[in-house]
């Protein structure tokens, strides 16, 4: 397909279909029906590994799990390590004649699990006919018969984020191989076995195989497509900071009664430094906060004014009365945002006694957008404090440090990372927009940034190559929650759009 340059052109592509040749996505679909029992098996057997930062054991059986299915289709396989880490498995694949080398990557990693939060075993995978609560029943895939419906929904940790990118990755491979279709593009793999983690290893693995991981575009297998059940591609992701804090008052809980009103209460001073640092609206109220923010582009700007709206649906589906800011959610999620991740102090309820709470505790992440730097957000959000009366600490305070101040802080800061946004009108941002406009029987949405934080400037500092964001999960699919679950329409659409990733880029 021929793609003109412009953000006009790139909006276009957005809201029509394409012109498809010889219909790959129709070809993929009839092959995929025939398959539908092994491709729902194997998403079990992945599942199944319990490959959580918790479970060393659980990751490296899902790393040899993954290495063996590549190899058993024909890619060279290396698992790529560093000490004390995970490996990152990695395959290639070269097509005679390609001009291009496509890297795609994935996590087969999840989130940590409280198991007494999930209706059933966070990894044994089990399907129901609808989302959890809303009336369903379990599947007995067993005796189950093909065609499944699409809205049945399989639950199990890490579905979603994301072993279901896996799984349409292979599943997209072997229809092409069965259909007799050559790649486009020479194939490579990179998945990752900590980015739940916050991929602290990444970086020195990618930097000690640069030579081996080289290519013309990374297709990043993350996140979750449009809430309006279009698929989606994204061009950058926020970047993100946060610390855990502790905020001190009384060596010992006191009667509320006969000290409340005199003795500093900390649970209330925690609810003063929250409206210190965030306007009712969201705004980060921390000067200098927004200054490196990088003003966005027409091509950004008319691509947002391209999506459908969901505010609405959403409301209804989280049951809220207001959205916090004015505007769409693409328009908050293009600003950087102050979250409260968690607060504790005291008891409530049947628990709760008259007494002024010794500490209160809070959990707060930022997240940025170009060209915030980590580094800087801690240092304006230190200097914010200590002009505000805190007095910051590294450890917990003696009796003469608590004596000397009035208003303490114990700060926890995590590392971070920076945000990053590509290019949406280079060649190979078109000929992807392109690739999944034919995969698809709907328009393909596309933003410039995701809401959540993947960390793509690593990408970036060393390979200084396009990068955009494949996903493929329903946007209601619990990710990091108890009940994660991926709605089987979005496997069969991702591997759709791994095929034609696959088959179809040229540029």
């Amino acid at each position: 397909m021929r793609v003109a340059i412009g953000a006009t052109v790139i909006v276009g592509l957005l809201c029509t279909t394409s012109v498809r040749g010889d219909d790959l996505k129709r070809q993929v679909d009839r092959w995929r029906a025939a398959h539908e029992t092994q491709i729902i098996a194997q998403f079990e057997q992945l599942v199944r590994f319990p490959s959580v930062a918790a479970n060393p054991d659980g990751v490296a059986a899902a790393a040899a799990y993954l290495e063996q299915q590549l190899a058993q289709r024909g890619f060279d396989v290396t698992l790529l390590r560093v000490p004390n880490a995970p490996p990152v498995v990695f395959g290639s694949l070269a097509t005679p004649g390609a001009a291009r080398t496509v890297v795609f990557y994935a996590h087969y990693d999840g989130q940590p699990v409280t198991p007494s939060q999930w209706a059933t075993p966070p990894f044994e995978p089990i399907m129901r006919s609808a989302p959890l609560g809303s009336g369903d029943h379990v599947v007995d895939l067993t005796t189950a018969k093909p065609p499944y419906d699409p809205d049945w929904r399989l639950y199990g940790r890490s579905t979603g984020d994301d072993k279901i990118s896996e799984i349409a990755f292979l599943a997209a491979f072997d229809a092409l191989k069965a259909l007799g279709k050559k790649p486009s593009v020479n194939i490579k793999v990179v998945w990752e076995g900590e980015e739940e983690a916050g991929s602290p290893h990444l970086a020195d693995i990618l930097r000690a195989n640069a030579d081996r991981l080289r290519s013309d575009l990374w297709l990043i297998g993350d996140g979750p497509v449009h809430q309006s059940r279009r698929p989606l591609l994204f061009f950058g992701a926020r970047g993100t900071i946060g610390f855990d804090a502790i905020i001190y008052g009384p060596i010992k809980a006191l009667h509320d009664g006969h000290y409340g009103n005199w003795v500093p209460n900390p649970a209330a001073m925690t609810a003063e430094l929250i409206a210190e640092l965030r306007a009712p609206d969201g705004r980060v109220l921390i000067p200098g906060f927004m200054d490196d923010v990088r003003p966005e582009t027409k091509a950004e700007r008319d691509a947002i004014a391209a999506l459908p709206p969901v505010e609405d649906e959403l409301q209804q589906e989280f049951q809220i009365g207001r959205s916090e800011s004015a505007g769409s959610l693409i328009d908050a999620i293009m600003r950087p945002a102050l979250n409260v991740r968690g607060i504790s102090a005291g008891k409530v309820g049947g628990e709760a006694t008259n007494a002024i709470p010794v500490s209160a505790e809070i959990s707060v992440d930022f997240r940025l957008v170009p060209d915030q730097q980590p580094a800087k957000i801690r240092d304006d959000v230190e200097s914010f404090l200590r002009s505000n009366g805190w007095t910051i600490v590294a450890d917990t305070p003696d009796s003469a440090t608590r004596r000397a101040h009035a208003k303490l802080i114990k700060l926890d800061w995590e590392d971070g990372y920076a945000a990053f946004r590509s290019d949406m009108s280079t060649p190979a941002a078109r000929a992807v927009i392109a690739a999944a406009t034919n995969a698809s029987d709907q328009p393909v949405a596309v933003v410039p940034t995701l809401g959540g934080s993947v960390p793509l400037y690593v990408f970036n500092d060393i390979f200084h190559t396009p990068l955009v964001g494949l996903p493929v999960s329903n946007h209601d699919d619990n990710q990091h929650a108890a009940n994660e679950n991926v709605r089987v329409q979005n496997i069969w659409d991702g591997i759709d759009a791994y095929a034609a990733m696959m088959a179809e880029l040229r540029w």
